[in-house]
């Protein structure tokens, strides 16, 4: 449920182009409401030169969400606040997830390919100690 509403999200334009009234119609809500969530951190509006509050069609969707966590599932505006902190967060860190499982791949291709030019193919790059078999005798001192 909630992954279809966070997939609109995603695919809406960041572009801050819509006044209030035209925010809060296409969201479903009163104008003031928008105001008291931009208040509270929920949706962060930008601003025209002239102070007006504008929004995007991110923006839009994101109040659309709210208002159903609000109104379908009981959720109070404390917890949404949490919730979107949380999914804002959680995509940051597939993001970084992402980037680390390329630099991995470049990594271990890179290796690939240094293999294929040592002197000595097939054998690796470090050379690997093998374990001592030395035998080792030891006395405890006579007092």
């Amino acid at each position: 449920m909630y992954e279809e509403i966070r997939i609109s999200v995603e695919q809406a334009s960041d572009a801050k182009v819509l006044i209030i009234s035209v925010a809060a119609r296409l969201a479903g809500m009163h104008p003031q409401t928008l105001r008291q969530y931009d208040r509270l951190g929920l949706v962060q509006a930008g601003r025209a030169g002239g102070g007006g509050r504008r929004y995007s069609e991110r923006d839009v969707a994101l109040l659309r969400e709210v208002q159903k966590l609000s109104q379908e599932e009981g959720v109070n505006l404390a917890g949404i606040k949490r919730i979107i902190g949380l999914e804002h967060l959680a995509g940051e860190l597939q993001e970084r997830v992402v980037e680390l499982e390329a630099q991995l791949d470049a990594a271990y291709r890179r290796i690939a390919e240094l293999e294929t030019m040592a002197a000595y193919p097939g054998r690796d790059l470090v050379r690997r100690e093998r374990p001592s078999t030395a035998l080792v005798v030891w006395r405890p001192r006579q007092k």
